[in-house]
């Protein structure tokens, strides 16, 4: 109506506003992040075999805890009984290695698709929870199956037993291709989440963890996202499973289906960040160095830990990152989309 009273304004262009993804930050980060990928890949040429050692360890530790995020941080799915699926990645590793002939350093993306595989019939039972109760059940199944692999008296039973399928492979090598089996894994977690995130499927995540109903009413398959979710956070578990154990040489029920995997992710991404892609890259390398000086303290360590989680809770709700995120601006992984204010258009020349 305006534009018919002033023709001038009918001859201005409309100016769409601009979507924006990327940011600076994000940019430095991106080549940053490759460099320092292309420079860690060399260590195994010049570095010490304790470094990759512990690399290994902290990859390990991440991509469970980025699993774990990514389930509940971004899926609203919590659950407590990830490391089923860590326990599983490591014993199908085991089997294949030892019984099936296959190379030990292949088996263990083999051990992360087996635990994926697995994940679909346990989701079967799991969603059928909700809230509390979906975290208790998935740390029912995760006894479950560590009780029968307990009993399963050819790979070891309740004591364990060894990785002999690499005995043939001297320790260089082996330390070698474990550290870059690692630092592959870590950039594929990374790469995968990230663009996962950013994608319209990533949209219907944050969607459904916000707001399941509304999220089903604008026609959004939450039965079939969620599974999705379930399904890769198991691979995902599945893989840090396999690494481990291929870097450890020895597995054992208790070790690999301790409810102490799920709590120290949980630990890991409360202290980074919940919801943040930044959050368990900063919690993995804080638990690792908190475990790497202190864990020798026994009760005390653990004591430490709970209080340092109670005093983050306190005092940082959106973790360490998600401090400095909102204090300083930093956003290394974007997903978010922010509408910029359209320029204003230039007048019409008389």
């Amino acid at each position: 109506m305006s534009a018919v009273l002033n023709p001038e304004m009918a001859s201005v262009p409309a100016v769409a506003p601009q979507v924006e993804i990327a940011t600076r930050a994000g940019r430095i980060a991106a080549w940053t992040g490759c460099g320092i990928v292309v420079f860690a890949a060399t260590l195994p040429w010049w570095g010490e075999s304790s470094w990759m050692r512990e690399f290994v360890e902290i990859a390990c530790y991440f991509v469970f805890a980025m699993m774990w995020n990514l389930l509940a941080g971004y899926g609203g799915l919590v659950s407590i009984g990830q490391q089923a699926f860590f326990g599983l990645g490591g014993y199908a590793m085991l089997v294949l290695g030892n019984f099936a002939g296959v190379n030990p350093f292949l088996a263990v993306p083999i051990g992360a698709l087996a635990a994926a595989l697995i994940a679909v019939p346990v989701s079967l039972v799991a969603f059928r929870l909700q809230g509390g109760y979906f975290a208790i059940g998935t740390w029912v199944i995760a006894e479950v199956f560590r009780l029968s692999i307990a009993n399963i008296p050819a790979i070891g039973g309740g004591s364990g037993t060894s990785l002999t399928a690499l005995r043939g492979i001297d320790k260089a090598t082996r330390e070698g291709l474990t550290y870059w089996i690692a630092l592959a894994s870590v950039v594929a977690c990374i790469a995968g989440v990230y663009l996962f995130l950013r994608s319209r499927h990533g949209l219907a995540l944050l969607a459904i963890r916000d707001n399941e109903m509304a999220a089903q009413s604008q026609g959004i398959a939450v039965g079939r996202m969620k599974l999705a979710v379930y399904v890769v956070a198991a691979f995902g578990a599945g893989l840090a499973g396999a690494l481990y154990f291929v870097g450890n040489l020895r597995i054992s029920p208790d070790a690999a289906f301790s409810v102490n995997w799920t709590a120290f992710a949980i630990f890991m991404v409360v202290i980074g960040g919940i919801g943040r892609i930044e959050g368990p890259i900063v919690g993995a390398l804080i638990f690792w160095a908190l475990n790497r000086f202190f864990s020798e303290w026994g009760t005390w360590y653990l004591l430490g830990l709970g209080l340092l989680a109670v005093l983050v809770t306190l005092y940082f709700k959106q973790g360490l990152w998600g401090y400095a995120q909102e204090r300083w601006g930093w956003t290394l992984f974007p997903t978010r989309r922010r509408l910029l204010p359209a320029p204003a258009a230039a007048s019409p020349v008389t």
